[in-house]
């Protein structure tokens, strides 16, 4: 027993320096990355911000000052170093509002692609492992959600249900599914042919056995990848639901209802409106830039260019 020990010591330094020479190189490539670097440092900002908006906002969000209604940003005419972005028509702080709407747009991308990962995920391991009749089944309803618009398909589902939070991050999971579901299809079929699913089946290892221990692992990196990038399109789709008005509802507020509000005011008011419009654009870039390091980090093919 205690010659085991030894040799068990030594198998958990070796894997204890495996992991940490992976990490040292993930961590080479991000300083050599701009972008990656660049995305980030923009993603850890905005979650920041979000986690912590009760304590960095200036102000209570829904808090109502007509006599300081339309105020200009700070180094404007007329402007105020209490309001430095300025107010909205009801005199509503607009910093303290992007800072708080960051959670609810960040809640939503995420949860949605949560949602939308995990139906996709399913749904194209199965058709990729079974294949037949299930898979040609899976991939025909994948095609026929190809055929519908998914921005249509979402105005009517929440026009019958009303808007809400919740109906919001369901319906835009129930609709961003496709994408996962092709490429984990493809993942699967390639996979299946290795070796060691091979070994897997002549041992005599259960299906499901082999889809979460063989290859659900094995296409965990490009899920984390495409699930990276889905997340700034998911925030896209909120901000254009609420600014069309079946998105995020009062009190509640988000940078695409922020950008409804401002529509009316932005040849007079034009802050209201576009510093949440600069916001989405900033969260999402720094997304994209990260998703970007991360297909580098999965994709050896790519990590020479």
């Amino acid at each position: 027993m205690n010659d085991c020990r030894p040799d068990m010591e030594a198998a958990a330094g070796a894997s204890t320096k495996r992991k940490w020479g992976r990490t040292k190189s993930w961590l080479g490539m991000l300083s050599r990355s701009k972008t990656g670097v660049t995305g980030l440092l923009i993603v850890i900002f905005i979650v920041l911000v979000a986690v912590f908006a009760p304590w960095v906002a200036p102000y209570d969000p829904a808090k109502v000052d007509l006599a300081g209604m339309l105020t200009p940003p700070a180094w404007l005419s007329g402007g105020s170093m209490a309001h430095i972005l300025g107010t909205d028509n009801l005199g509503r702080d607009v910093l303290s509002r992007i800072i708080y709407g960051s959670r609810v747009s960040l809640l939503v991308g995420v949860c949605a692609v949560l949602v939308s990962g995990c139906i996709g995920t399913i749904l194209g391991v199965v058709a990729g492992f079974h294949g037949g009749w299930i898979g040609a089944a899976i991939m025909r309803l994948t095609d026929a959600f190809l055929a519908l618009p998914a921005m249509l398909l979402m105005l009517v589902i929440i026009g019958v249900f009303g808007p809400s939070l919740i109906t919001l991050i369901f319906v835009m999971g129930c609709t961003k599914w496709v994408p996962y579901t092709r490429l984990m299809r493809g993942e699967v079929l390639s996979l299946k042919e290795r070796d060691f699913i091979r070994a897997a089946y002549s041992i005599g290892t259960r299906s499901h056995t082999i889809m979460l221990r063989h290859l659900l692992p094995n296409v965990f990196s490009t899920l984390i990848v495409i699930s990276t990038l889905s997340v700034g399109s998911a925030i896209i789709s909120e901000s254009s639901l609420s600014f069309l008005g079946l998105g995020i509802q009062p009190p509640q507020v988000s940078w695409g209802y922020m950008l409804s509000e401002g529509q009316a005011y932005l040849s007079t008011s034009w802050w209201i409106a576009t510093f949440p419009g600069i916001a989405i654009t900033v969260t999402v870039i720094g997304i994209i830039f990260l998703g970007d390091w991360l297909r580098d980090v999965v994709d050896p093919r790519q990590q020479g260019r």
